[in-house]
């Protein structure tokens, strides 16, 4: 097997200099105004937000391309000029064949694997390439500064790092064996939450009330995924993202982190250089589960939260589309940064007007035109995102209440969602029907 993995790096690492070669022929992709500029979505997952993103970038005037698994939902909107392969065995090579095909002048990661392919290849191509490469001068004009890179994946770092901004941020620290755990518990109390690097979603998430909890999470968190799980994730779902890491054995660095008591919330930014562009607040409602991603979102202005937001957008110098995860604390209210997503998030699309754009704001850094936001998509407060809440709950309320942010300008990709939703989320006959009921005729 080490054999065999071993002749398949060599193969993947020629593939990849073959690449780097003919990407010398081509000159640099100079930072000039572009009424149409091209902008490459790179994810490794099958995530119906970068379709929606897709679409808004479109609208605000960008020429979209993707590179993503195959069946994509990108795939049934008419936003997207065209749609390269990610292969999960061979990542680099298919987000280095794109950027060769799409020749863009911006690059958004969609998923943190994405983000993190995205670093490896900036550093390859320094390293294999003269300073000057196209593909490392491409990655830091779409990501920021990349003495940042290694430490947005580091969460203890992370926090240490906004702290030191004078941000508000529960105290976290590196947890590496059982010993360091008793110290962190001794210390600090329960509850606590256990958090691994590399992980998203809530999947590398455990709040925990006393010490076999605390032990026996630490376990989980930090073992690599199985190759059972990576098989079936593979040759069901099409999606080899867990091959690699099971294969190579690969263990997850585990953090500790002071409990918040309070109500989730959430920001997305769209930076450029270092500066907060257009940003959105939203306090969380509802979720797909208790460690997942949200499904009700509520707007909210929240000053402290905006502040964080300038804050570290400035201190890590970034660019492209960037989420922060918060705790509002009950007594205080007082917002504690808790996450960093360096990469778009799932509500990247949606525009509120102005300074609540972020298409519309990456467009004008992009192109050099004046900042003109689309027109707001709901004056409610309260928004529920398609298709994630109408399958938690075919009857929930926030469905009437709130505004269902329903893509039906797109109808091939809301009924590729919904044929998703039947087969990804496991519905029953029973719900199953009952879902689609609910959804209105096309």
């Amino acid at each position: 097997m080490t054999q065999q993995l071993s002749q398949c790096s060599r193969a993947v690492d020629d593939k990849y200099e073959e690449l780097v070669d003919e990407q010398r022929t081509m000159g640099e992709n100079p930072e000039s105004k572009n009424l149409k500029p091209r902008v490459l979505l790179a994810t490794a997952c099958r995530w119906f937000p970068t379709a929606r993103l897709a679409i808004a970038l479109a609208n605000a005037g960008c020429t979209v391309t993707t590179v993503c698994p195959s069946d994509h939902p990108v795939s049934k909107t008419k936003a997207v000029q065209r749609i390269y392969r990610y292969r999960g065995l061979m990542p680099l090579t298919s987000f280095l064949s794109a950027i060769h095909a799409a020749n863009p002048d911006f690059v958004i990661p969609c998923d943190d694997l994405a983000t993190r392919h995205l670093h490896q290849l900036y550093y390859k191509s320094r390293k294999n390439d003269n300073a000057e490469s196209r593909i490392s001068t491409l990655i830091e004009r779409s990501l920021g500064e990349p003495a940042s890179f290694p430490i947005i994946f580091a969460r203890a770092a992370f926090i240490e790092l906004a702290r030191a901004e004078g941000v508000r941020a529960p105290k976290t620290a590196g947890i590496s064996n059982t010993e360091d755990l008793k110290r962190w518990l001794a210390e600090v109390g329960f509850p606590t939450v256990l958090k691994a690097d590399s992980t998203s979603g809530g999947a590398g998430v455990s709040i925990v009330h006393n010490l076999e909890q605390a032990q026996r999470a630490m376990r989980r968190l930090k073992a690599p995924p199985l190759l059972a799980r990576a098989a079936k994730r593979a040759l069901v779902d099409g999606d080899t993202t867990l091959v690699w890491p099971s294969l190579l054995r690969r263990r997850f660095t585990v953090n500790a982190q002071m409990f918040i008591a309070g109500r989730e919330a959430t920001s997305a930014v769209a930076c450029w250089k270092g500066a907060a562009l257009a940003s959105l607040h939203f306090e969380v409602l509802n979720k797909v589960n208790s460690a997942g991603h949200a499904t009700v979102l509520r707007r909210i202005e929240n000053a402290e939260m905006s502040s964080v937001a300038e804050k570290i957008a400035r201190r890590l110098k970034f660019s492209g589309l960037l989420g922060l995860d918060f705790m509002l604390e009950n007594d205080t209210q007082n917002a504690y940064l808790i996450e960093v997503n360096p990469r778009a998030t799932q509500v990247g699309h949606l525009t509120l007007g102005s300074g609540n754009d972020l298409p519309a704001a990456l467009y004008s850094a992009l192109s050099g035109q004046p900042l003109q936001p689309a027109p707001k998509i709901t004056d409610k407060e309260v928004i529920a995102l398609f298709p994630h809440e109408w399958l938690r709950d075919a009857v929930s309320p926030f469905l009437r209440s709130g505004h269902h942010d329903v893509p039906w300008e797109e109808p091939d990709l809301v009924l590729a969602c919904i044929k998703h939703g039947r087969t990804s989320w496991g519905a029953s006959r029973r719900s199953w029907a009952q879902n689609l009921s609910a959804v209105p005729k096309l």
